[in-house]
């Protein structure tokens, strides 16, 4: 048999992972206050939107250990059984690395699979995972067919409603950041092998979520077999719209919306949104 483990940062429902037996291995969120919370263990995104919009300076992220992965492949697999475990980005955690000291740990047949993504990128593979698995196929035609969705066909787009995070987090100045506030500027960026890069700076919310519409639109024609997934950190409002649109202008499969959790959303903001297709 084929269990999938996978980590905190997937923003898939709880009711998905139980239904589907999926465990998680958390990471770890930390504020001002140096209490540690375990995502979706000891804060709810909401909490956790409350006390970032409070404080001063970014939270501190942390990757599981690699003992918290172990324990979850030992108490999981049975003799005969393999594991997939589907870890965040490694260009933004080292939750890869940690799942990959577990499985030099264990005798149990354990595959590490690179996401190169976050929140909804995340979540679609972890889906496509299971599907696949639930079809019959075996571990190495889920992984084949993940690495060709996740290298070739996958496409990530952040909206970043306001500059606060990244202004706590050195990326951009204060002065920068005011003047972006002041200006009402918006940022589009694309995640690219499991890097953020910017692509424009829109100024006013209505015409920056028309412009990822249009985007989307340039990249292709057909969505009627698309299935698009959009997490967003406190802002069911926007997001409501952009399924909205998606829906009437592509006429798309389904239209998922979760919200973001404490490790996405530390680097998303308040209002941001995370669309992956």
């Amino acid at each position: 048999m084929i269990h999938i483990v996978t980590d905190s940062s997937c923003d898939l429902p709880d009711g998905f992972l139980k239904n589907h037996h999926i465990p998680f291995v958390p990471l770890t969120i930390r504020f001002q206050d140096d209490k540690e919370y375990r995502e979706r263990i000891d804060i709810t995104p909401k909490e956790f939107y409350k006390k970032m919009a409070a404080s001063s300076t970014l939270p501190q992220t942390a990757q599981p250990s690699p003992a918290s992965f172990l324990k979850v492949f030992e108490e999981l697999a049975s003799p005969g059984d393999e594991i997939l475990c589907i870890t965040i980005s490694s260009n933004l955690s080292g939750t890869f690395q940690s799942a990959n000291l577990a499985k030099k740990m264990t005798s149990i047949p354990v595959t590490v699979f690179d996401s190169l993504a976050a929140s909804p990128g995340h979540a679609l593979q972890v889906m496509r995972a299971v599907d696949l698995r639930d079809s019959g196929h075996s571990m190495d035609e889920i992984v084949a067919d993940l690495t060709n969705y996740r290298d070739n066909d996958m496409t990530i787009f952040i909206y970043l409603k306001n500059m606060e995070n990244i202004v706590k987090g050195g990326r951009i100045t204060k002065f920068q950041g005011t003047l972006a506030k002041v200006m009402n500027i918006k940022l589009i960026c694309e995640g690219i092998k499991g890097e953020v890069v910017p692509l424009e700076k829109i100024r006013g919310d209505k015409r920056a979520l028309e412009r990822l519409l249009s985007i989307i639109g340039e990249r292709k024609s057909d969505y009627s077999d698309t299935i698009f997934c959009l997490t967003h950190t406190d802002n069911l409002e926007d997001a409501e719209f952009l399924k909205t649109e998606l829906k009437r202008r592509y006429n798309p499969r389904e239209v998922l919306i979760y919200p973001i959790g404490p490790t996405v959303g530390t680097y998303a903001g308040a209002g941001g949104i995370v669309l992956t297709f």
